[in-house]
């Protein structure tokens, strides 16, 4: 049992709380936040509520999205490197003081700090050289590798100048829960799906770094 009581989460989404690991500085703990699944879950059409709570619980999609094709056959083929070039090494479940967490690699950056989101880096230095060319590697990683994700989101990324050039990790936002298995295997599929969030990372990029007098919601309609 890892003993959270005392800790304070170094980062919070809608969804979880991002905690420290308190005996490896270089270890994530992920927890849910019980009331946001409740209050999602209540904001649900009938037809969906029929569905359950376990598929709004973030931790749970996310152990789901580690076990895609694509990643089990990279591990069983020994190419271990590649999947975590751009992902947190993920080393499964623990239970805490404060529930259960799903625990991976912590991404730092060259200070030993947490490393920013590349929503926070696009407002702090813009789409230089070096963004442009990080993205460009991490896009070109998905499509070579054919990892499923959701959309790409900003602030689902970090990034981390730990070495030689920038890198993205992809923290959140892994895995395609309403793909169905039998056409995510396809390759010609995978490749098409993929394109799509590619195009639609780098239409979200172009509005974090707009006037955004529009919500992303109605700018992607446009």
């Amino acid at each position: 049992m890892i003993d959270l009581t005392h800790s304070v989460p170094f980062a919070s989404g809608s969804n979880r709380h991002c905690f420290q690991h308190p005996d490896d500085p270089q270890h994530c703990l992920k927890i849910v936040r019980p009331e946001n699944i409740e209050a999602r879950f209540q904001r649900q059409t009938w037809l969906k509520k029929t569905l359950g709570k376990e598929r709004l619980n973030d931790n749970r999609q996310e152990q789901i999205a580690h076990q895609q094709s694509v990643i089990r056959h990279l591990l069983e083929t020994r190419q271990e490197t590649l999947i975590w070039a751009h992902l947190p090494k993920f080393y499964g479940t623990r239970n805490t003081t404060l529930g259960p967490a799903n625990e991976s690699q912590l991404i730092l950056d060259s200070s030993g700090e947490p490393a920013i989101t590349l929503e926070t880096h696009l407002q702090h230095y813009g789409f230089g050289a070096p963004t442009r060319a990080a993205v460009t590697r991490f896009c070109e990683w998905l499509s070579t590798t054919g990892i499923l994700t959701r959309n790409l989101l900003p602030h689902n990324l970090v990034v981390s100048d730990h070495q030689e050039e920038l890198t993205l990790f992809l923290v959140d936002g892994l895995g395609a829960p309403l793909i169905p298995e039998s056409l995510a295997i396809l390759p010609a599929w995978r490749a098409r799906y993929i394109a799509r969030r590619i195009q639609r990372f780098y239409l979200r990029i172009e509005w974090e770094l707009g006037d955004r007098r529009n919500s992303w919601e109605v700018s992607q309609k446009l």
